[in-house]
């Protein structure tokens, strides 16, 4: 059990360069929002609300039962958007909140309470997760890896293969899961710091916080999540493991 109530805040946007209208695509007989939200409902959060600009994903999330929170169409990132759903409910800037990805259908429970857990415990000002990878898998860009310390505090993200292999074969590789849990007053200094030069090299939102001096703690997930959805193959896949879950 969690000592402390929190939140999750699914941002979820219905335009997708590769698979538009990617929230409301069915996966078996539920839009895959459903999905998502079902995976937060199963955790220990005290309230999941799902944050869009589009009505077409409210009416949605209205017919399921979810909690919708209507935002601005005009935020680059999915945490801008959370931003503003903090300031529309009047949260108090100690409330703890996990952000889920809207096309994380896979995503275990148990995960979301994991790292809500960690920013507590831990007294950093953010928390993440990641899993174990191999070394092809390190060579994917599209799979971020990180590096930590002994005490879990998260020294660099990158898109590249790190660390670099040079004379050790026994070397491991973590890759990222994109599971964030931080405080509304943290959340608030982060949206207002400046994008650094890492994070827009490296397109990854988390080196602004190491960047300016904040610590992320990362752990390995309690389990593995399944992939996200971001083209058509990873729907298919997606699709199949969930049939089987059902099964």
């Amino acid at each position: 059990m969690i000592n402390q109530d929190f939140k999750v805040v699914i941002p979820a946007r219905f335009a997708s360069t590769r698979l538009p209208g990617k929230p409301l695509i069915k996966i078996l007989d539920k839009p895959m929002i459903e999905w998502v939200y079902l995976a937060a409902k199963a955790s220990q959060a005290q309230q999941v609300i799902i944050a869009t600009d589009d009505d077409r994903i409210i009416d949605a999330v209205e017919s399921f039962g979810g909690e919708c929170c209507k935002t601005r169409d005009d935020h680059e990132t999915g945490t801008d958007r959370i931003v503003e759903v903090t300031e529309l409910m009047g949260w108090s800037d100690e409330t703890v909140i996990v952000n889920l990805q809207g096309d994380e259908p896979l995503m275990p429970a148990e995960n979301l309470t994991q790292v809500a857990s960690n920013l507590i415990n831990s007294g950093f000002e953010m928390s993440t997760l990641h899993k174990p990878i191999d070394a092809n898998s390190a060579e994917d860009p599209n799979q971020v890896k990180l590096v930590s310390d002994i005490n879990g505090r998260a020294l660099y993200f990158s898109r590249s293969s790190i660390p670099f292999e040079r004379e050790n074969p026994m070397v491991t590789y973590s890759g990222h899961i994109g599971l964030y849990a931080y405080r509304v007053g943290f959340l608030k200094t982060y949206a207002s710091l400046k994008p650094c030069m890492l994070e827009q090299s490296e397109k990854l939102e988390q080196l602004r916080a190491l960047y300016y001096g904040y610590n992320i703690h990362t752990e390995l997930a309690i389990k593995t999540p399944g992939i996200g959805v971001d083209t058509e193959q990873d729907l298919l896949v997606v699709t199949q493991q969930l049939k089987e879950f059902q099964s």
